[in-house]
């Protein structure tokens, strides 16, 4: 008959040993400094490119301008911007009504993300991919000294029907290739994510 060995007891819960199992990884990533300055450098020649906001001309008859016209309309980097910890902010800081927003590295004017909601002050409470993306981004630039300032503009206007203003959405997502969301990493890869 084999004896049995006593177990040892763990340090952790069996709750605490899961937890770490689930627990984000630290990011880790190849990507030395001159290899994250021409990525950024890339996207902001693109987007430099991008037309200035235009003034549009009303309708003769009424009829809704087409997502692109409106997109055309928005300048990301002239709407004030807020800390992009805003999601934190107690909820009479902020109004909880439809709009898109706009994640910006304002240190090199880079449109990192576009995104809509119709309850502004609940989009971010919860998880959010966007969130990993700048801790990933920031991060790497920590490591190689770079500075970073995230921050987030918020477009008011923002059609409150859902259907219209995901389609402005995917129209400024299109004209800005913002590289953090989903329909542009085929253009910038996924060095974030």
């Amino acid at each position: 008959m084999a004896s049995q060995r006593p177990q040892q007891p763990s340090l952790f819960t069996a709750a605490e040993q899961r937890a770490q199992i689930s627990a984000p990884k630290p990011f880790e990533s190849g990507i030395t400094a001159a290899a994250l300055q021409a990525w950024k450098q890339r996207i902001q020649e693109y987007q430099a490119g991008v037309p200035a906001a235009a003034d549009h001309q009303a309708s003769l008859f009424g009829s809704s301008p087409e997502p692109q016209q409106v997109a055309a309309q928005i300048a990301p980097f002239a709407l004030g911007q807020q800390n992009f910890f805003f999601f934190n902010w107690p909820a009479d800081r902020h109004p909880d009504s439809a709009c898109l927003y706009f994640v910006i590295d304002t240190t090199t004017n880079l449109l990192l993300y576009i995104g809509e909601t119709c309850r502004a002050n609940q989009r971010w409470k919860g998880v959010h991919d966007c969130k990993q993306y700048v801790l990933n981004y920031q991060t790497l630039h920590f490591q190689h000294q770079i500075p970073t300032a995230i921050n987030t503009v918020f477009y008011w206007e923002a059609p409150t029907q859902t259907r219209p203003r995901q389609r402005l959405e995917s129209a400024l997502i299109r004209r800005w290739r913002s590289p953090f969301n989903k329909e542009n990493w085929r253009f910038w890869g996924t060095p974030f994510v």
